[in-house]
């Protein structure tokens, strides 16, 4: 079947994954494992799920339940743990809501913003020098892209080197990179009258985090927002984040 763990996926997360030695045995977490990144891969309906990965009832309640439990989370904060923070870029991407996952009311709270197009949700990632991720979070899409500036560089590391557009070119943001010893390299607004550092040629790194957003939308579920709980799709980016880290980690020599 495609989209399923190699070995060594599964020898990588099986340490993280709860482990109950008593009461009613357990269905096979791989399998179940499978079936949520086939989801995640496919973007079919949960109800779409192949039999041969059990009831999607299954895997969406371990879905939910370990996204609960945290387990993403210290999945994604582990194998990031890591990374090359020489260099950190940050950026957003848009991200269309499907009319199944819109919802009458409570856009605010599920992180869908209204415009022209419809509802959108936004997606604010944190790379390292690799392009690899290491913070992601969420709001809607009308959202500014520096709103969470200050939670994605919060692992900025002294004498690393923050690259952004020039969406990111405030002062308040060059103040917080130079308060923590770094130098951030943005390209300055037009309307800018002080002259700013900066290098061209360092800044043609920075497509690294446009090709994080590329790959991770190869995933349809994550390419097209179908989830009406922030928290289950931002899961879902996660997922999609572990999988580009484990593929890295294998290929790695």
């Amino acid at each position: 079947m495609r989209y399923e763990l190699t070995d060594f996926e599964w020898a990588a997360i099986r340490p993280f994954l709860p482990n109950k030695p008593r009461g009613v045995p357990r269905v096979n977490d791989r399998r179940v494992l499978n079936g949520i990144f086939w989801i995640l891969r496919s973007g079919a309906p949960w109800r779409d799920l192949p039999e041969s990965f059990g009831p999607y009832t299954t895997c969406y309640n371990r879905f939910v339940r370990w996204r609960m439990a945290g387990i993403w989370d210290l999945i994604m904060k582990a194998l990031a743990e890591a990374h090359d923070g020489s260099v950190q870029m940050i950026d957003t991407s848009i991200v269309r809501v499907h009319q199944h996952g819109g919802c009458a009311g409570g856009s605010e709270k599920r992180l869908m913003g209204r415009s022209r197009g419809g509802l959108t949700t936004k997606i604010h990632a944190c790379v390292d020098t690799n392009g690899l991720p290491v913070r992601l979070e969420l709001t809607t899409g009308a959202a500014h892209d520096n709103r969470l500036v200050t939670g994605l560089l919060s692992d900025l590391k002294s004498r690393a080197m923050l690259l952004a557009d020039r969406g990111y070119d405030a002062d308040w943001i060059r103040a917080l990179v130079s308060e923590r010893c770094a130098w951030a390299n943005i390209p300055p607004k037009r309307n800018r009258k002080d002259p700013i550092c900066f290098s061209p040629y360092l800044y043609r790194a920075r497509n690294l985090v446009e090709r994080f957003f590329n790959r991770i939308k190869q995933c349809r579920r994550v390419a097209t927002r179908y989830d009406k709980l922030a928290a289950n799709y931002l899961a879902f980016i996660k997922l999609a984040s572990i999988r580009i880290w484990l593929r890295t980690y294998e290929s790695t020599p």
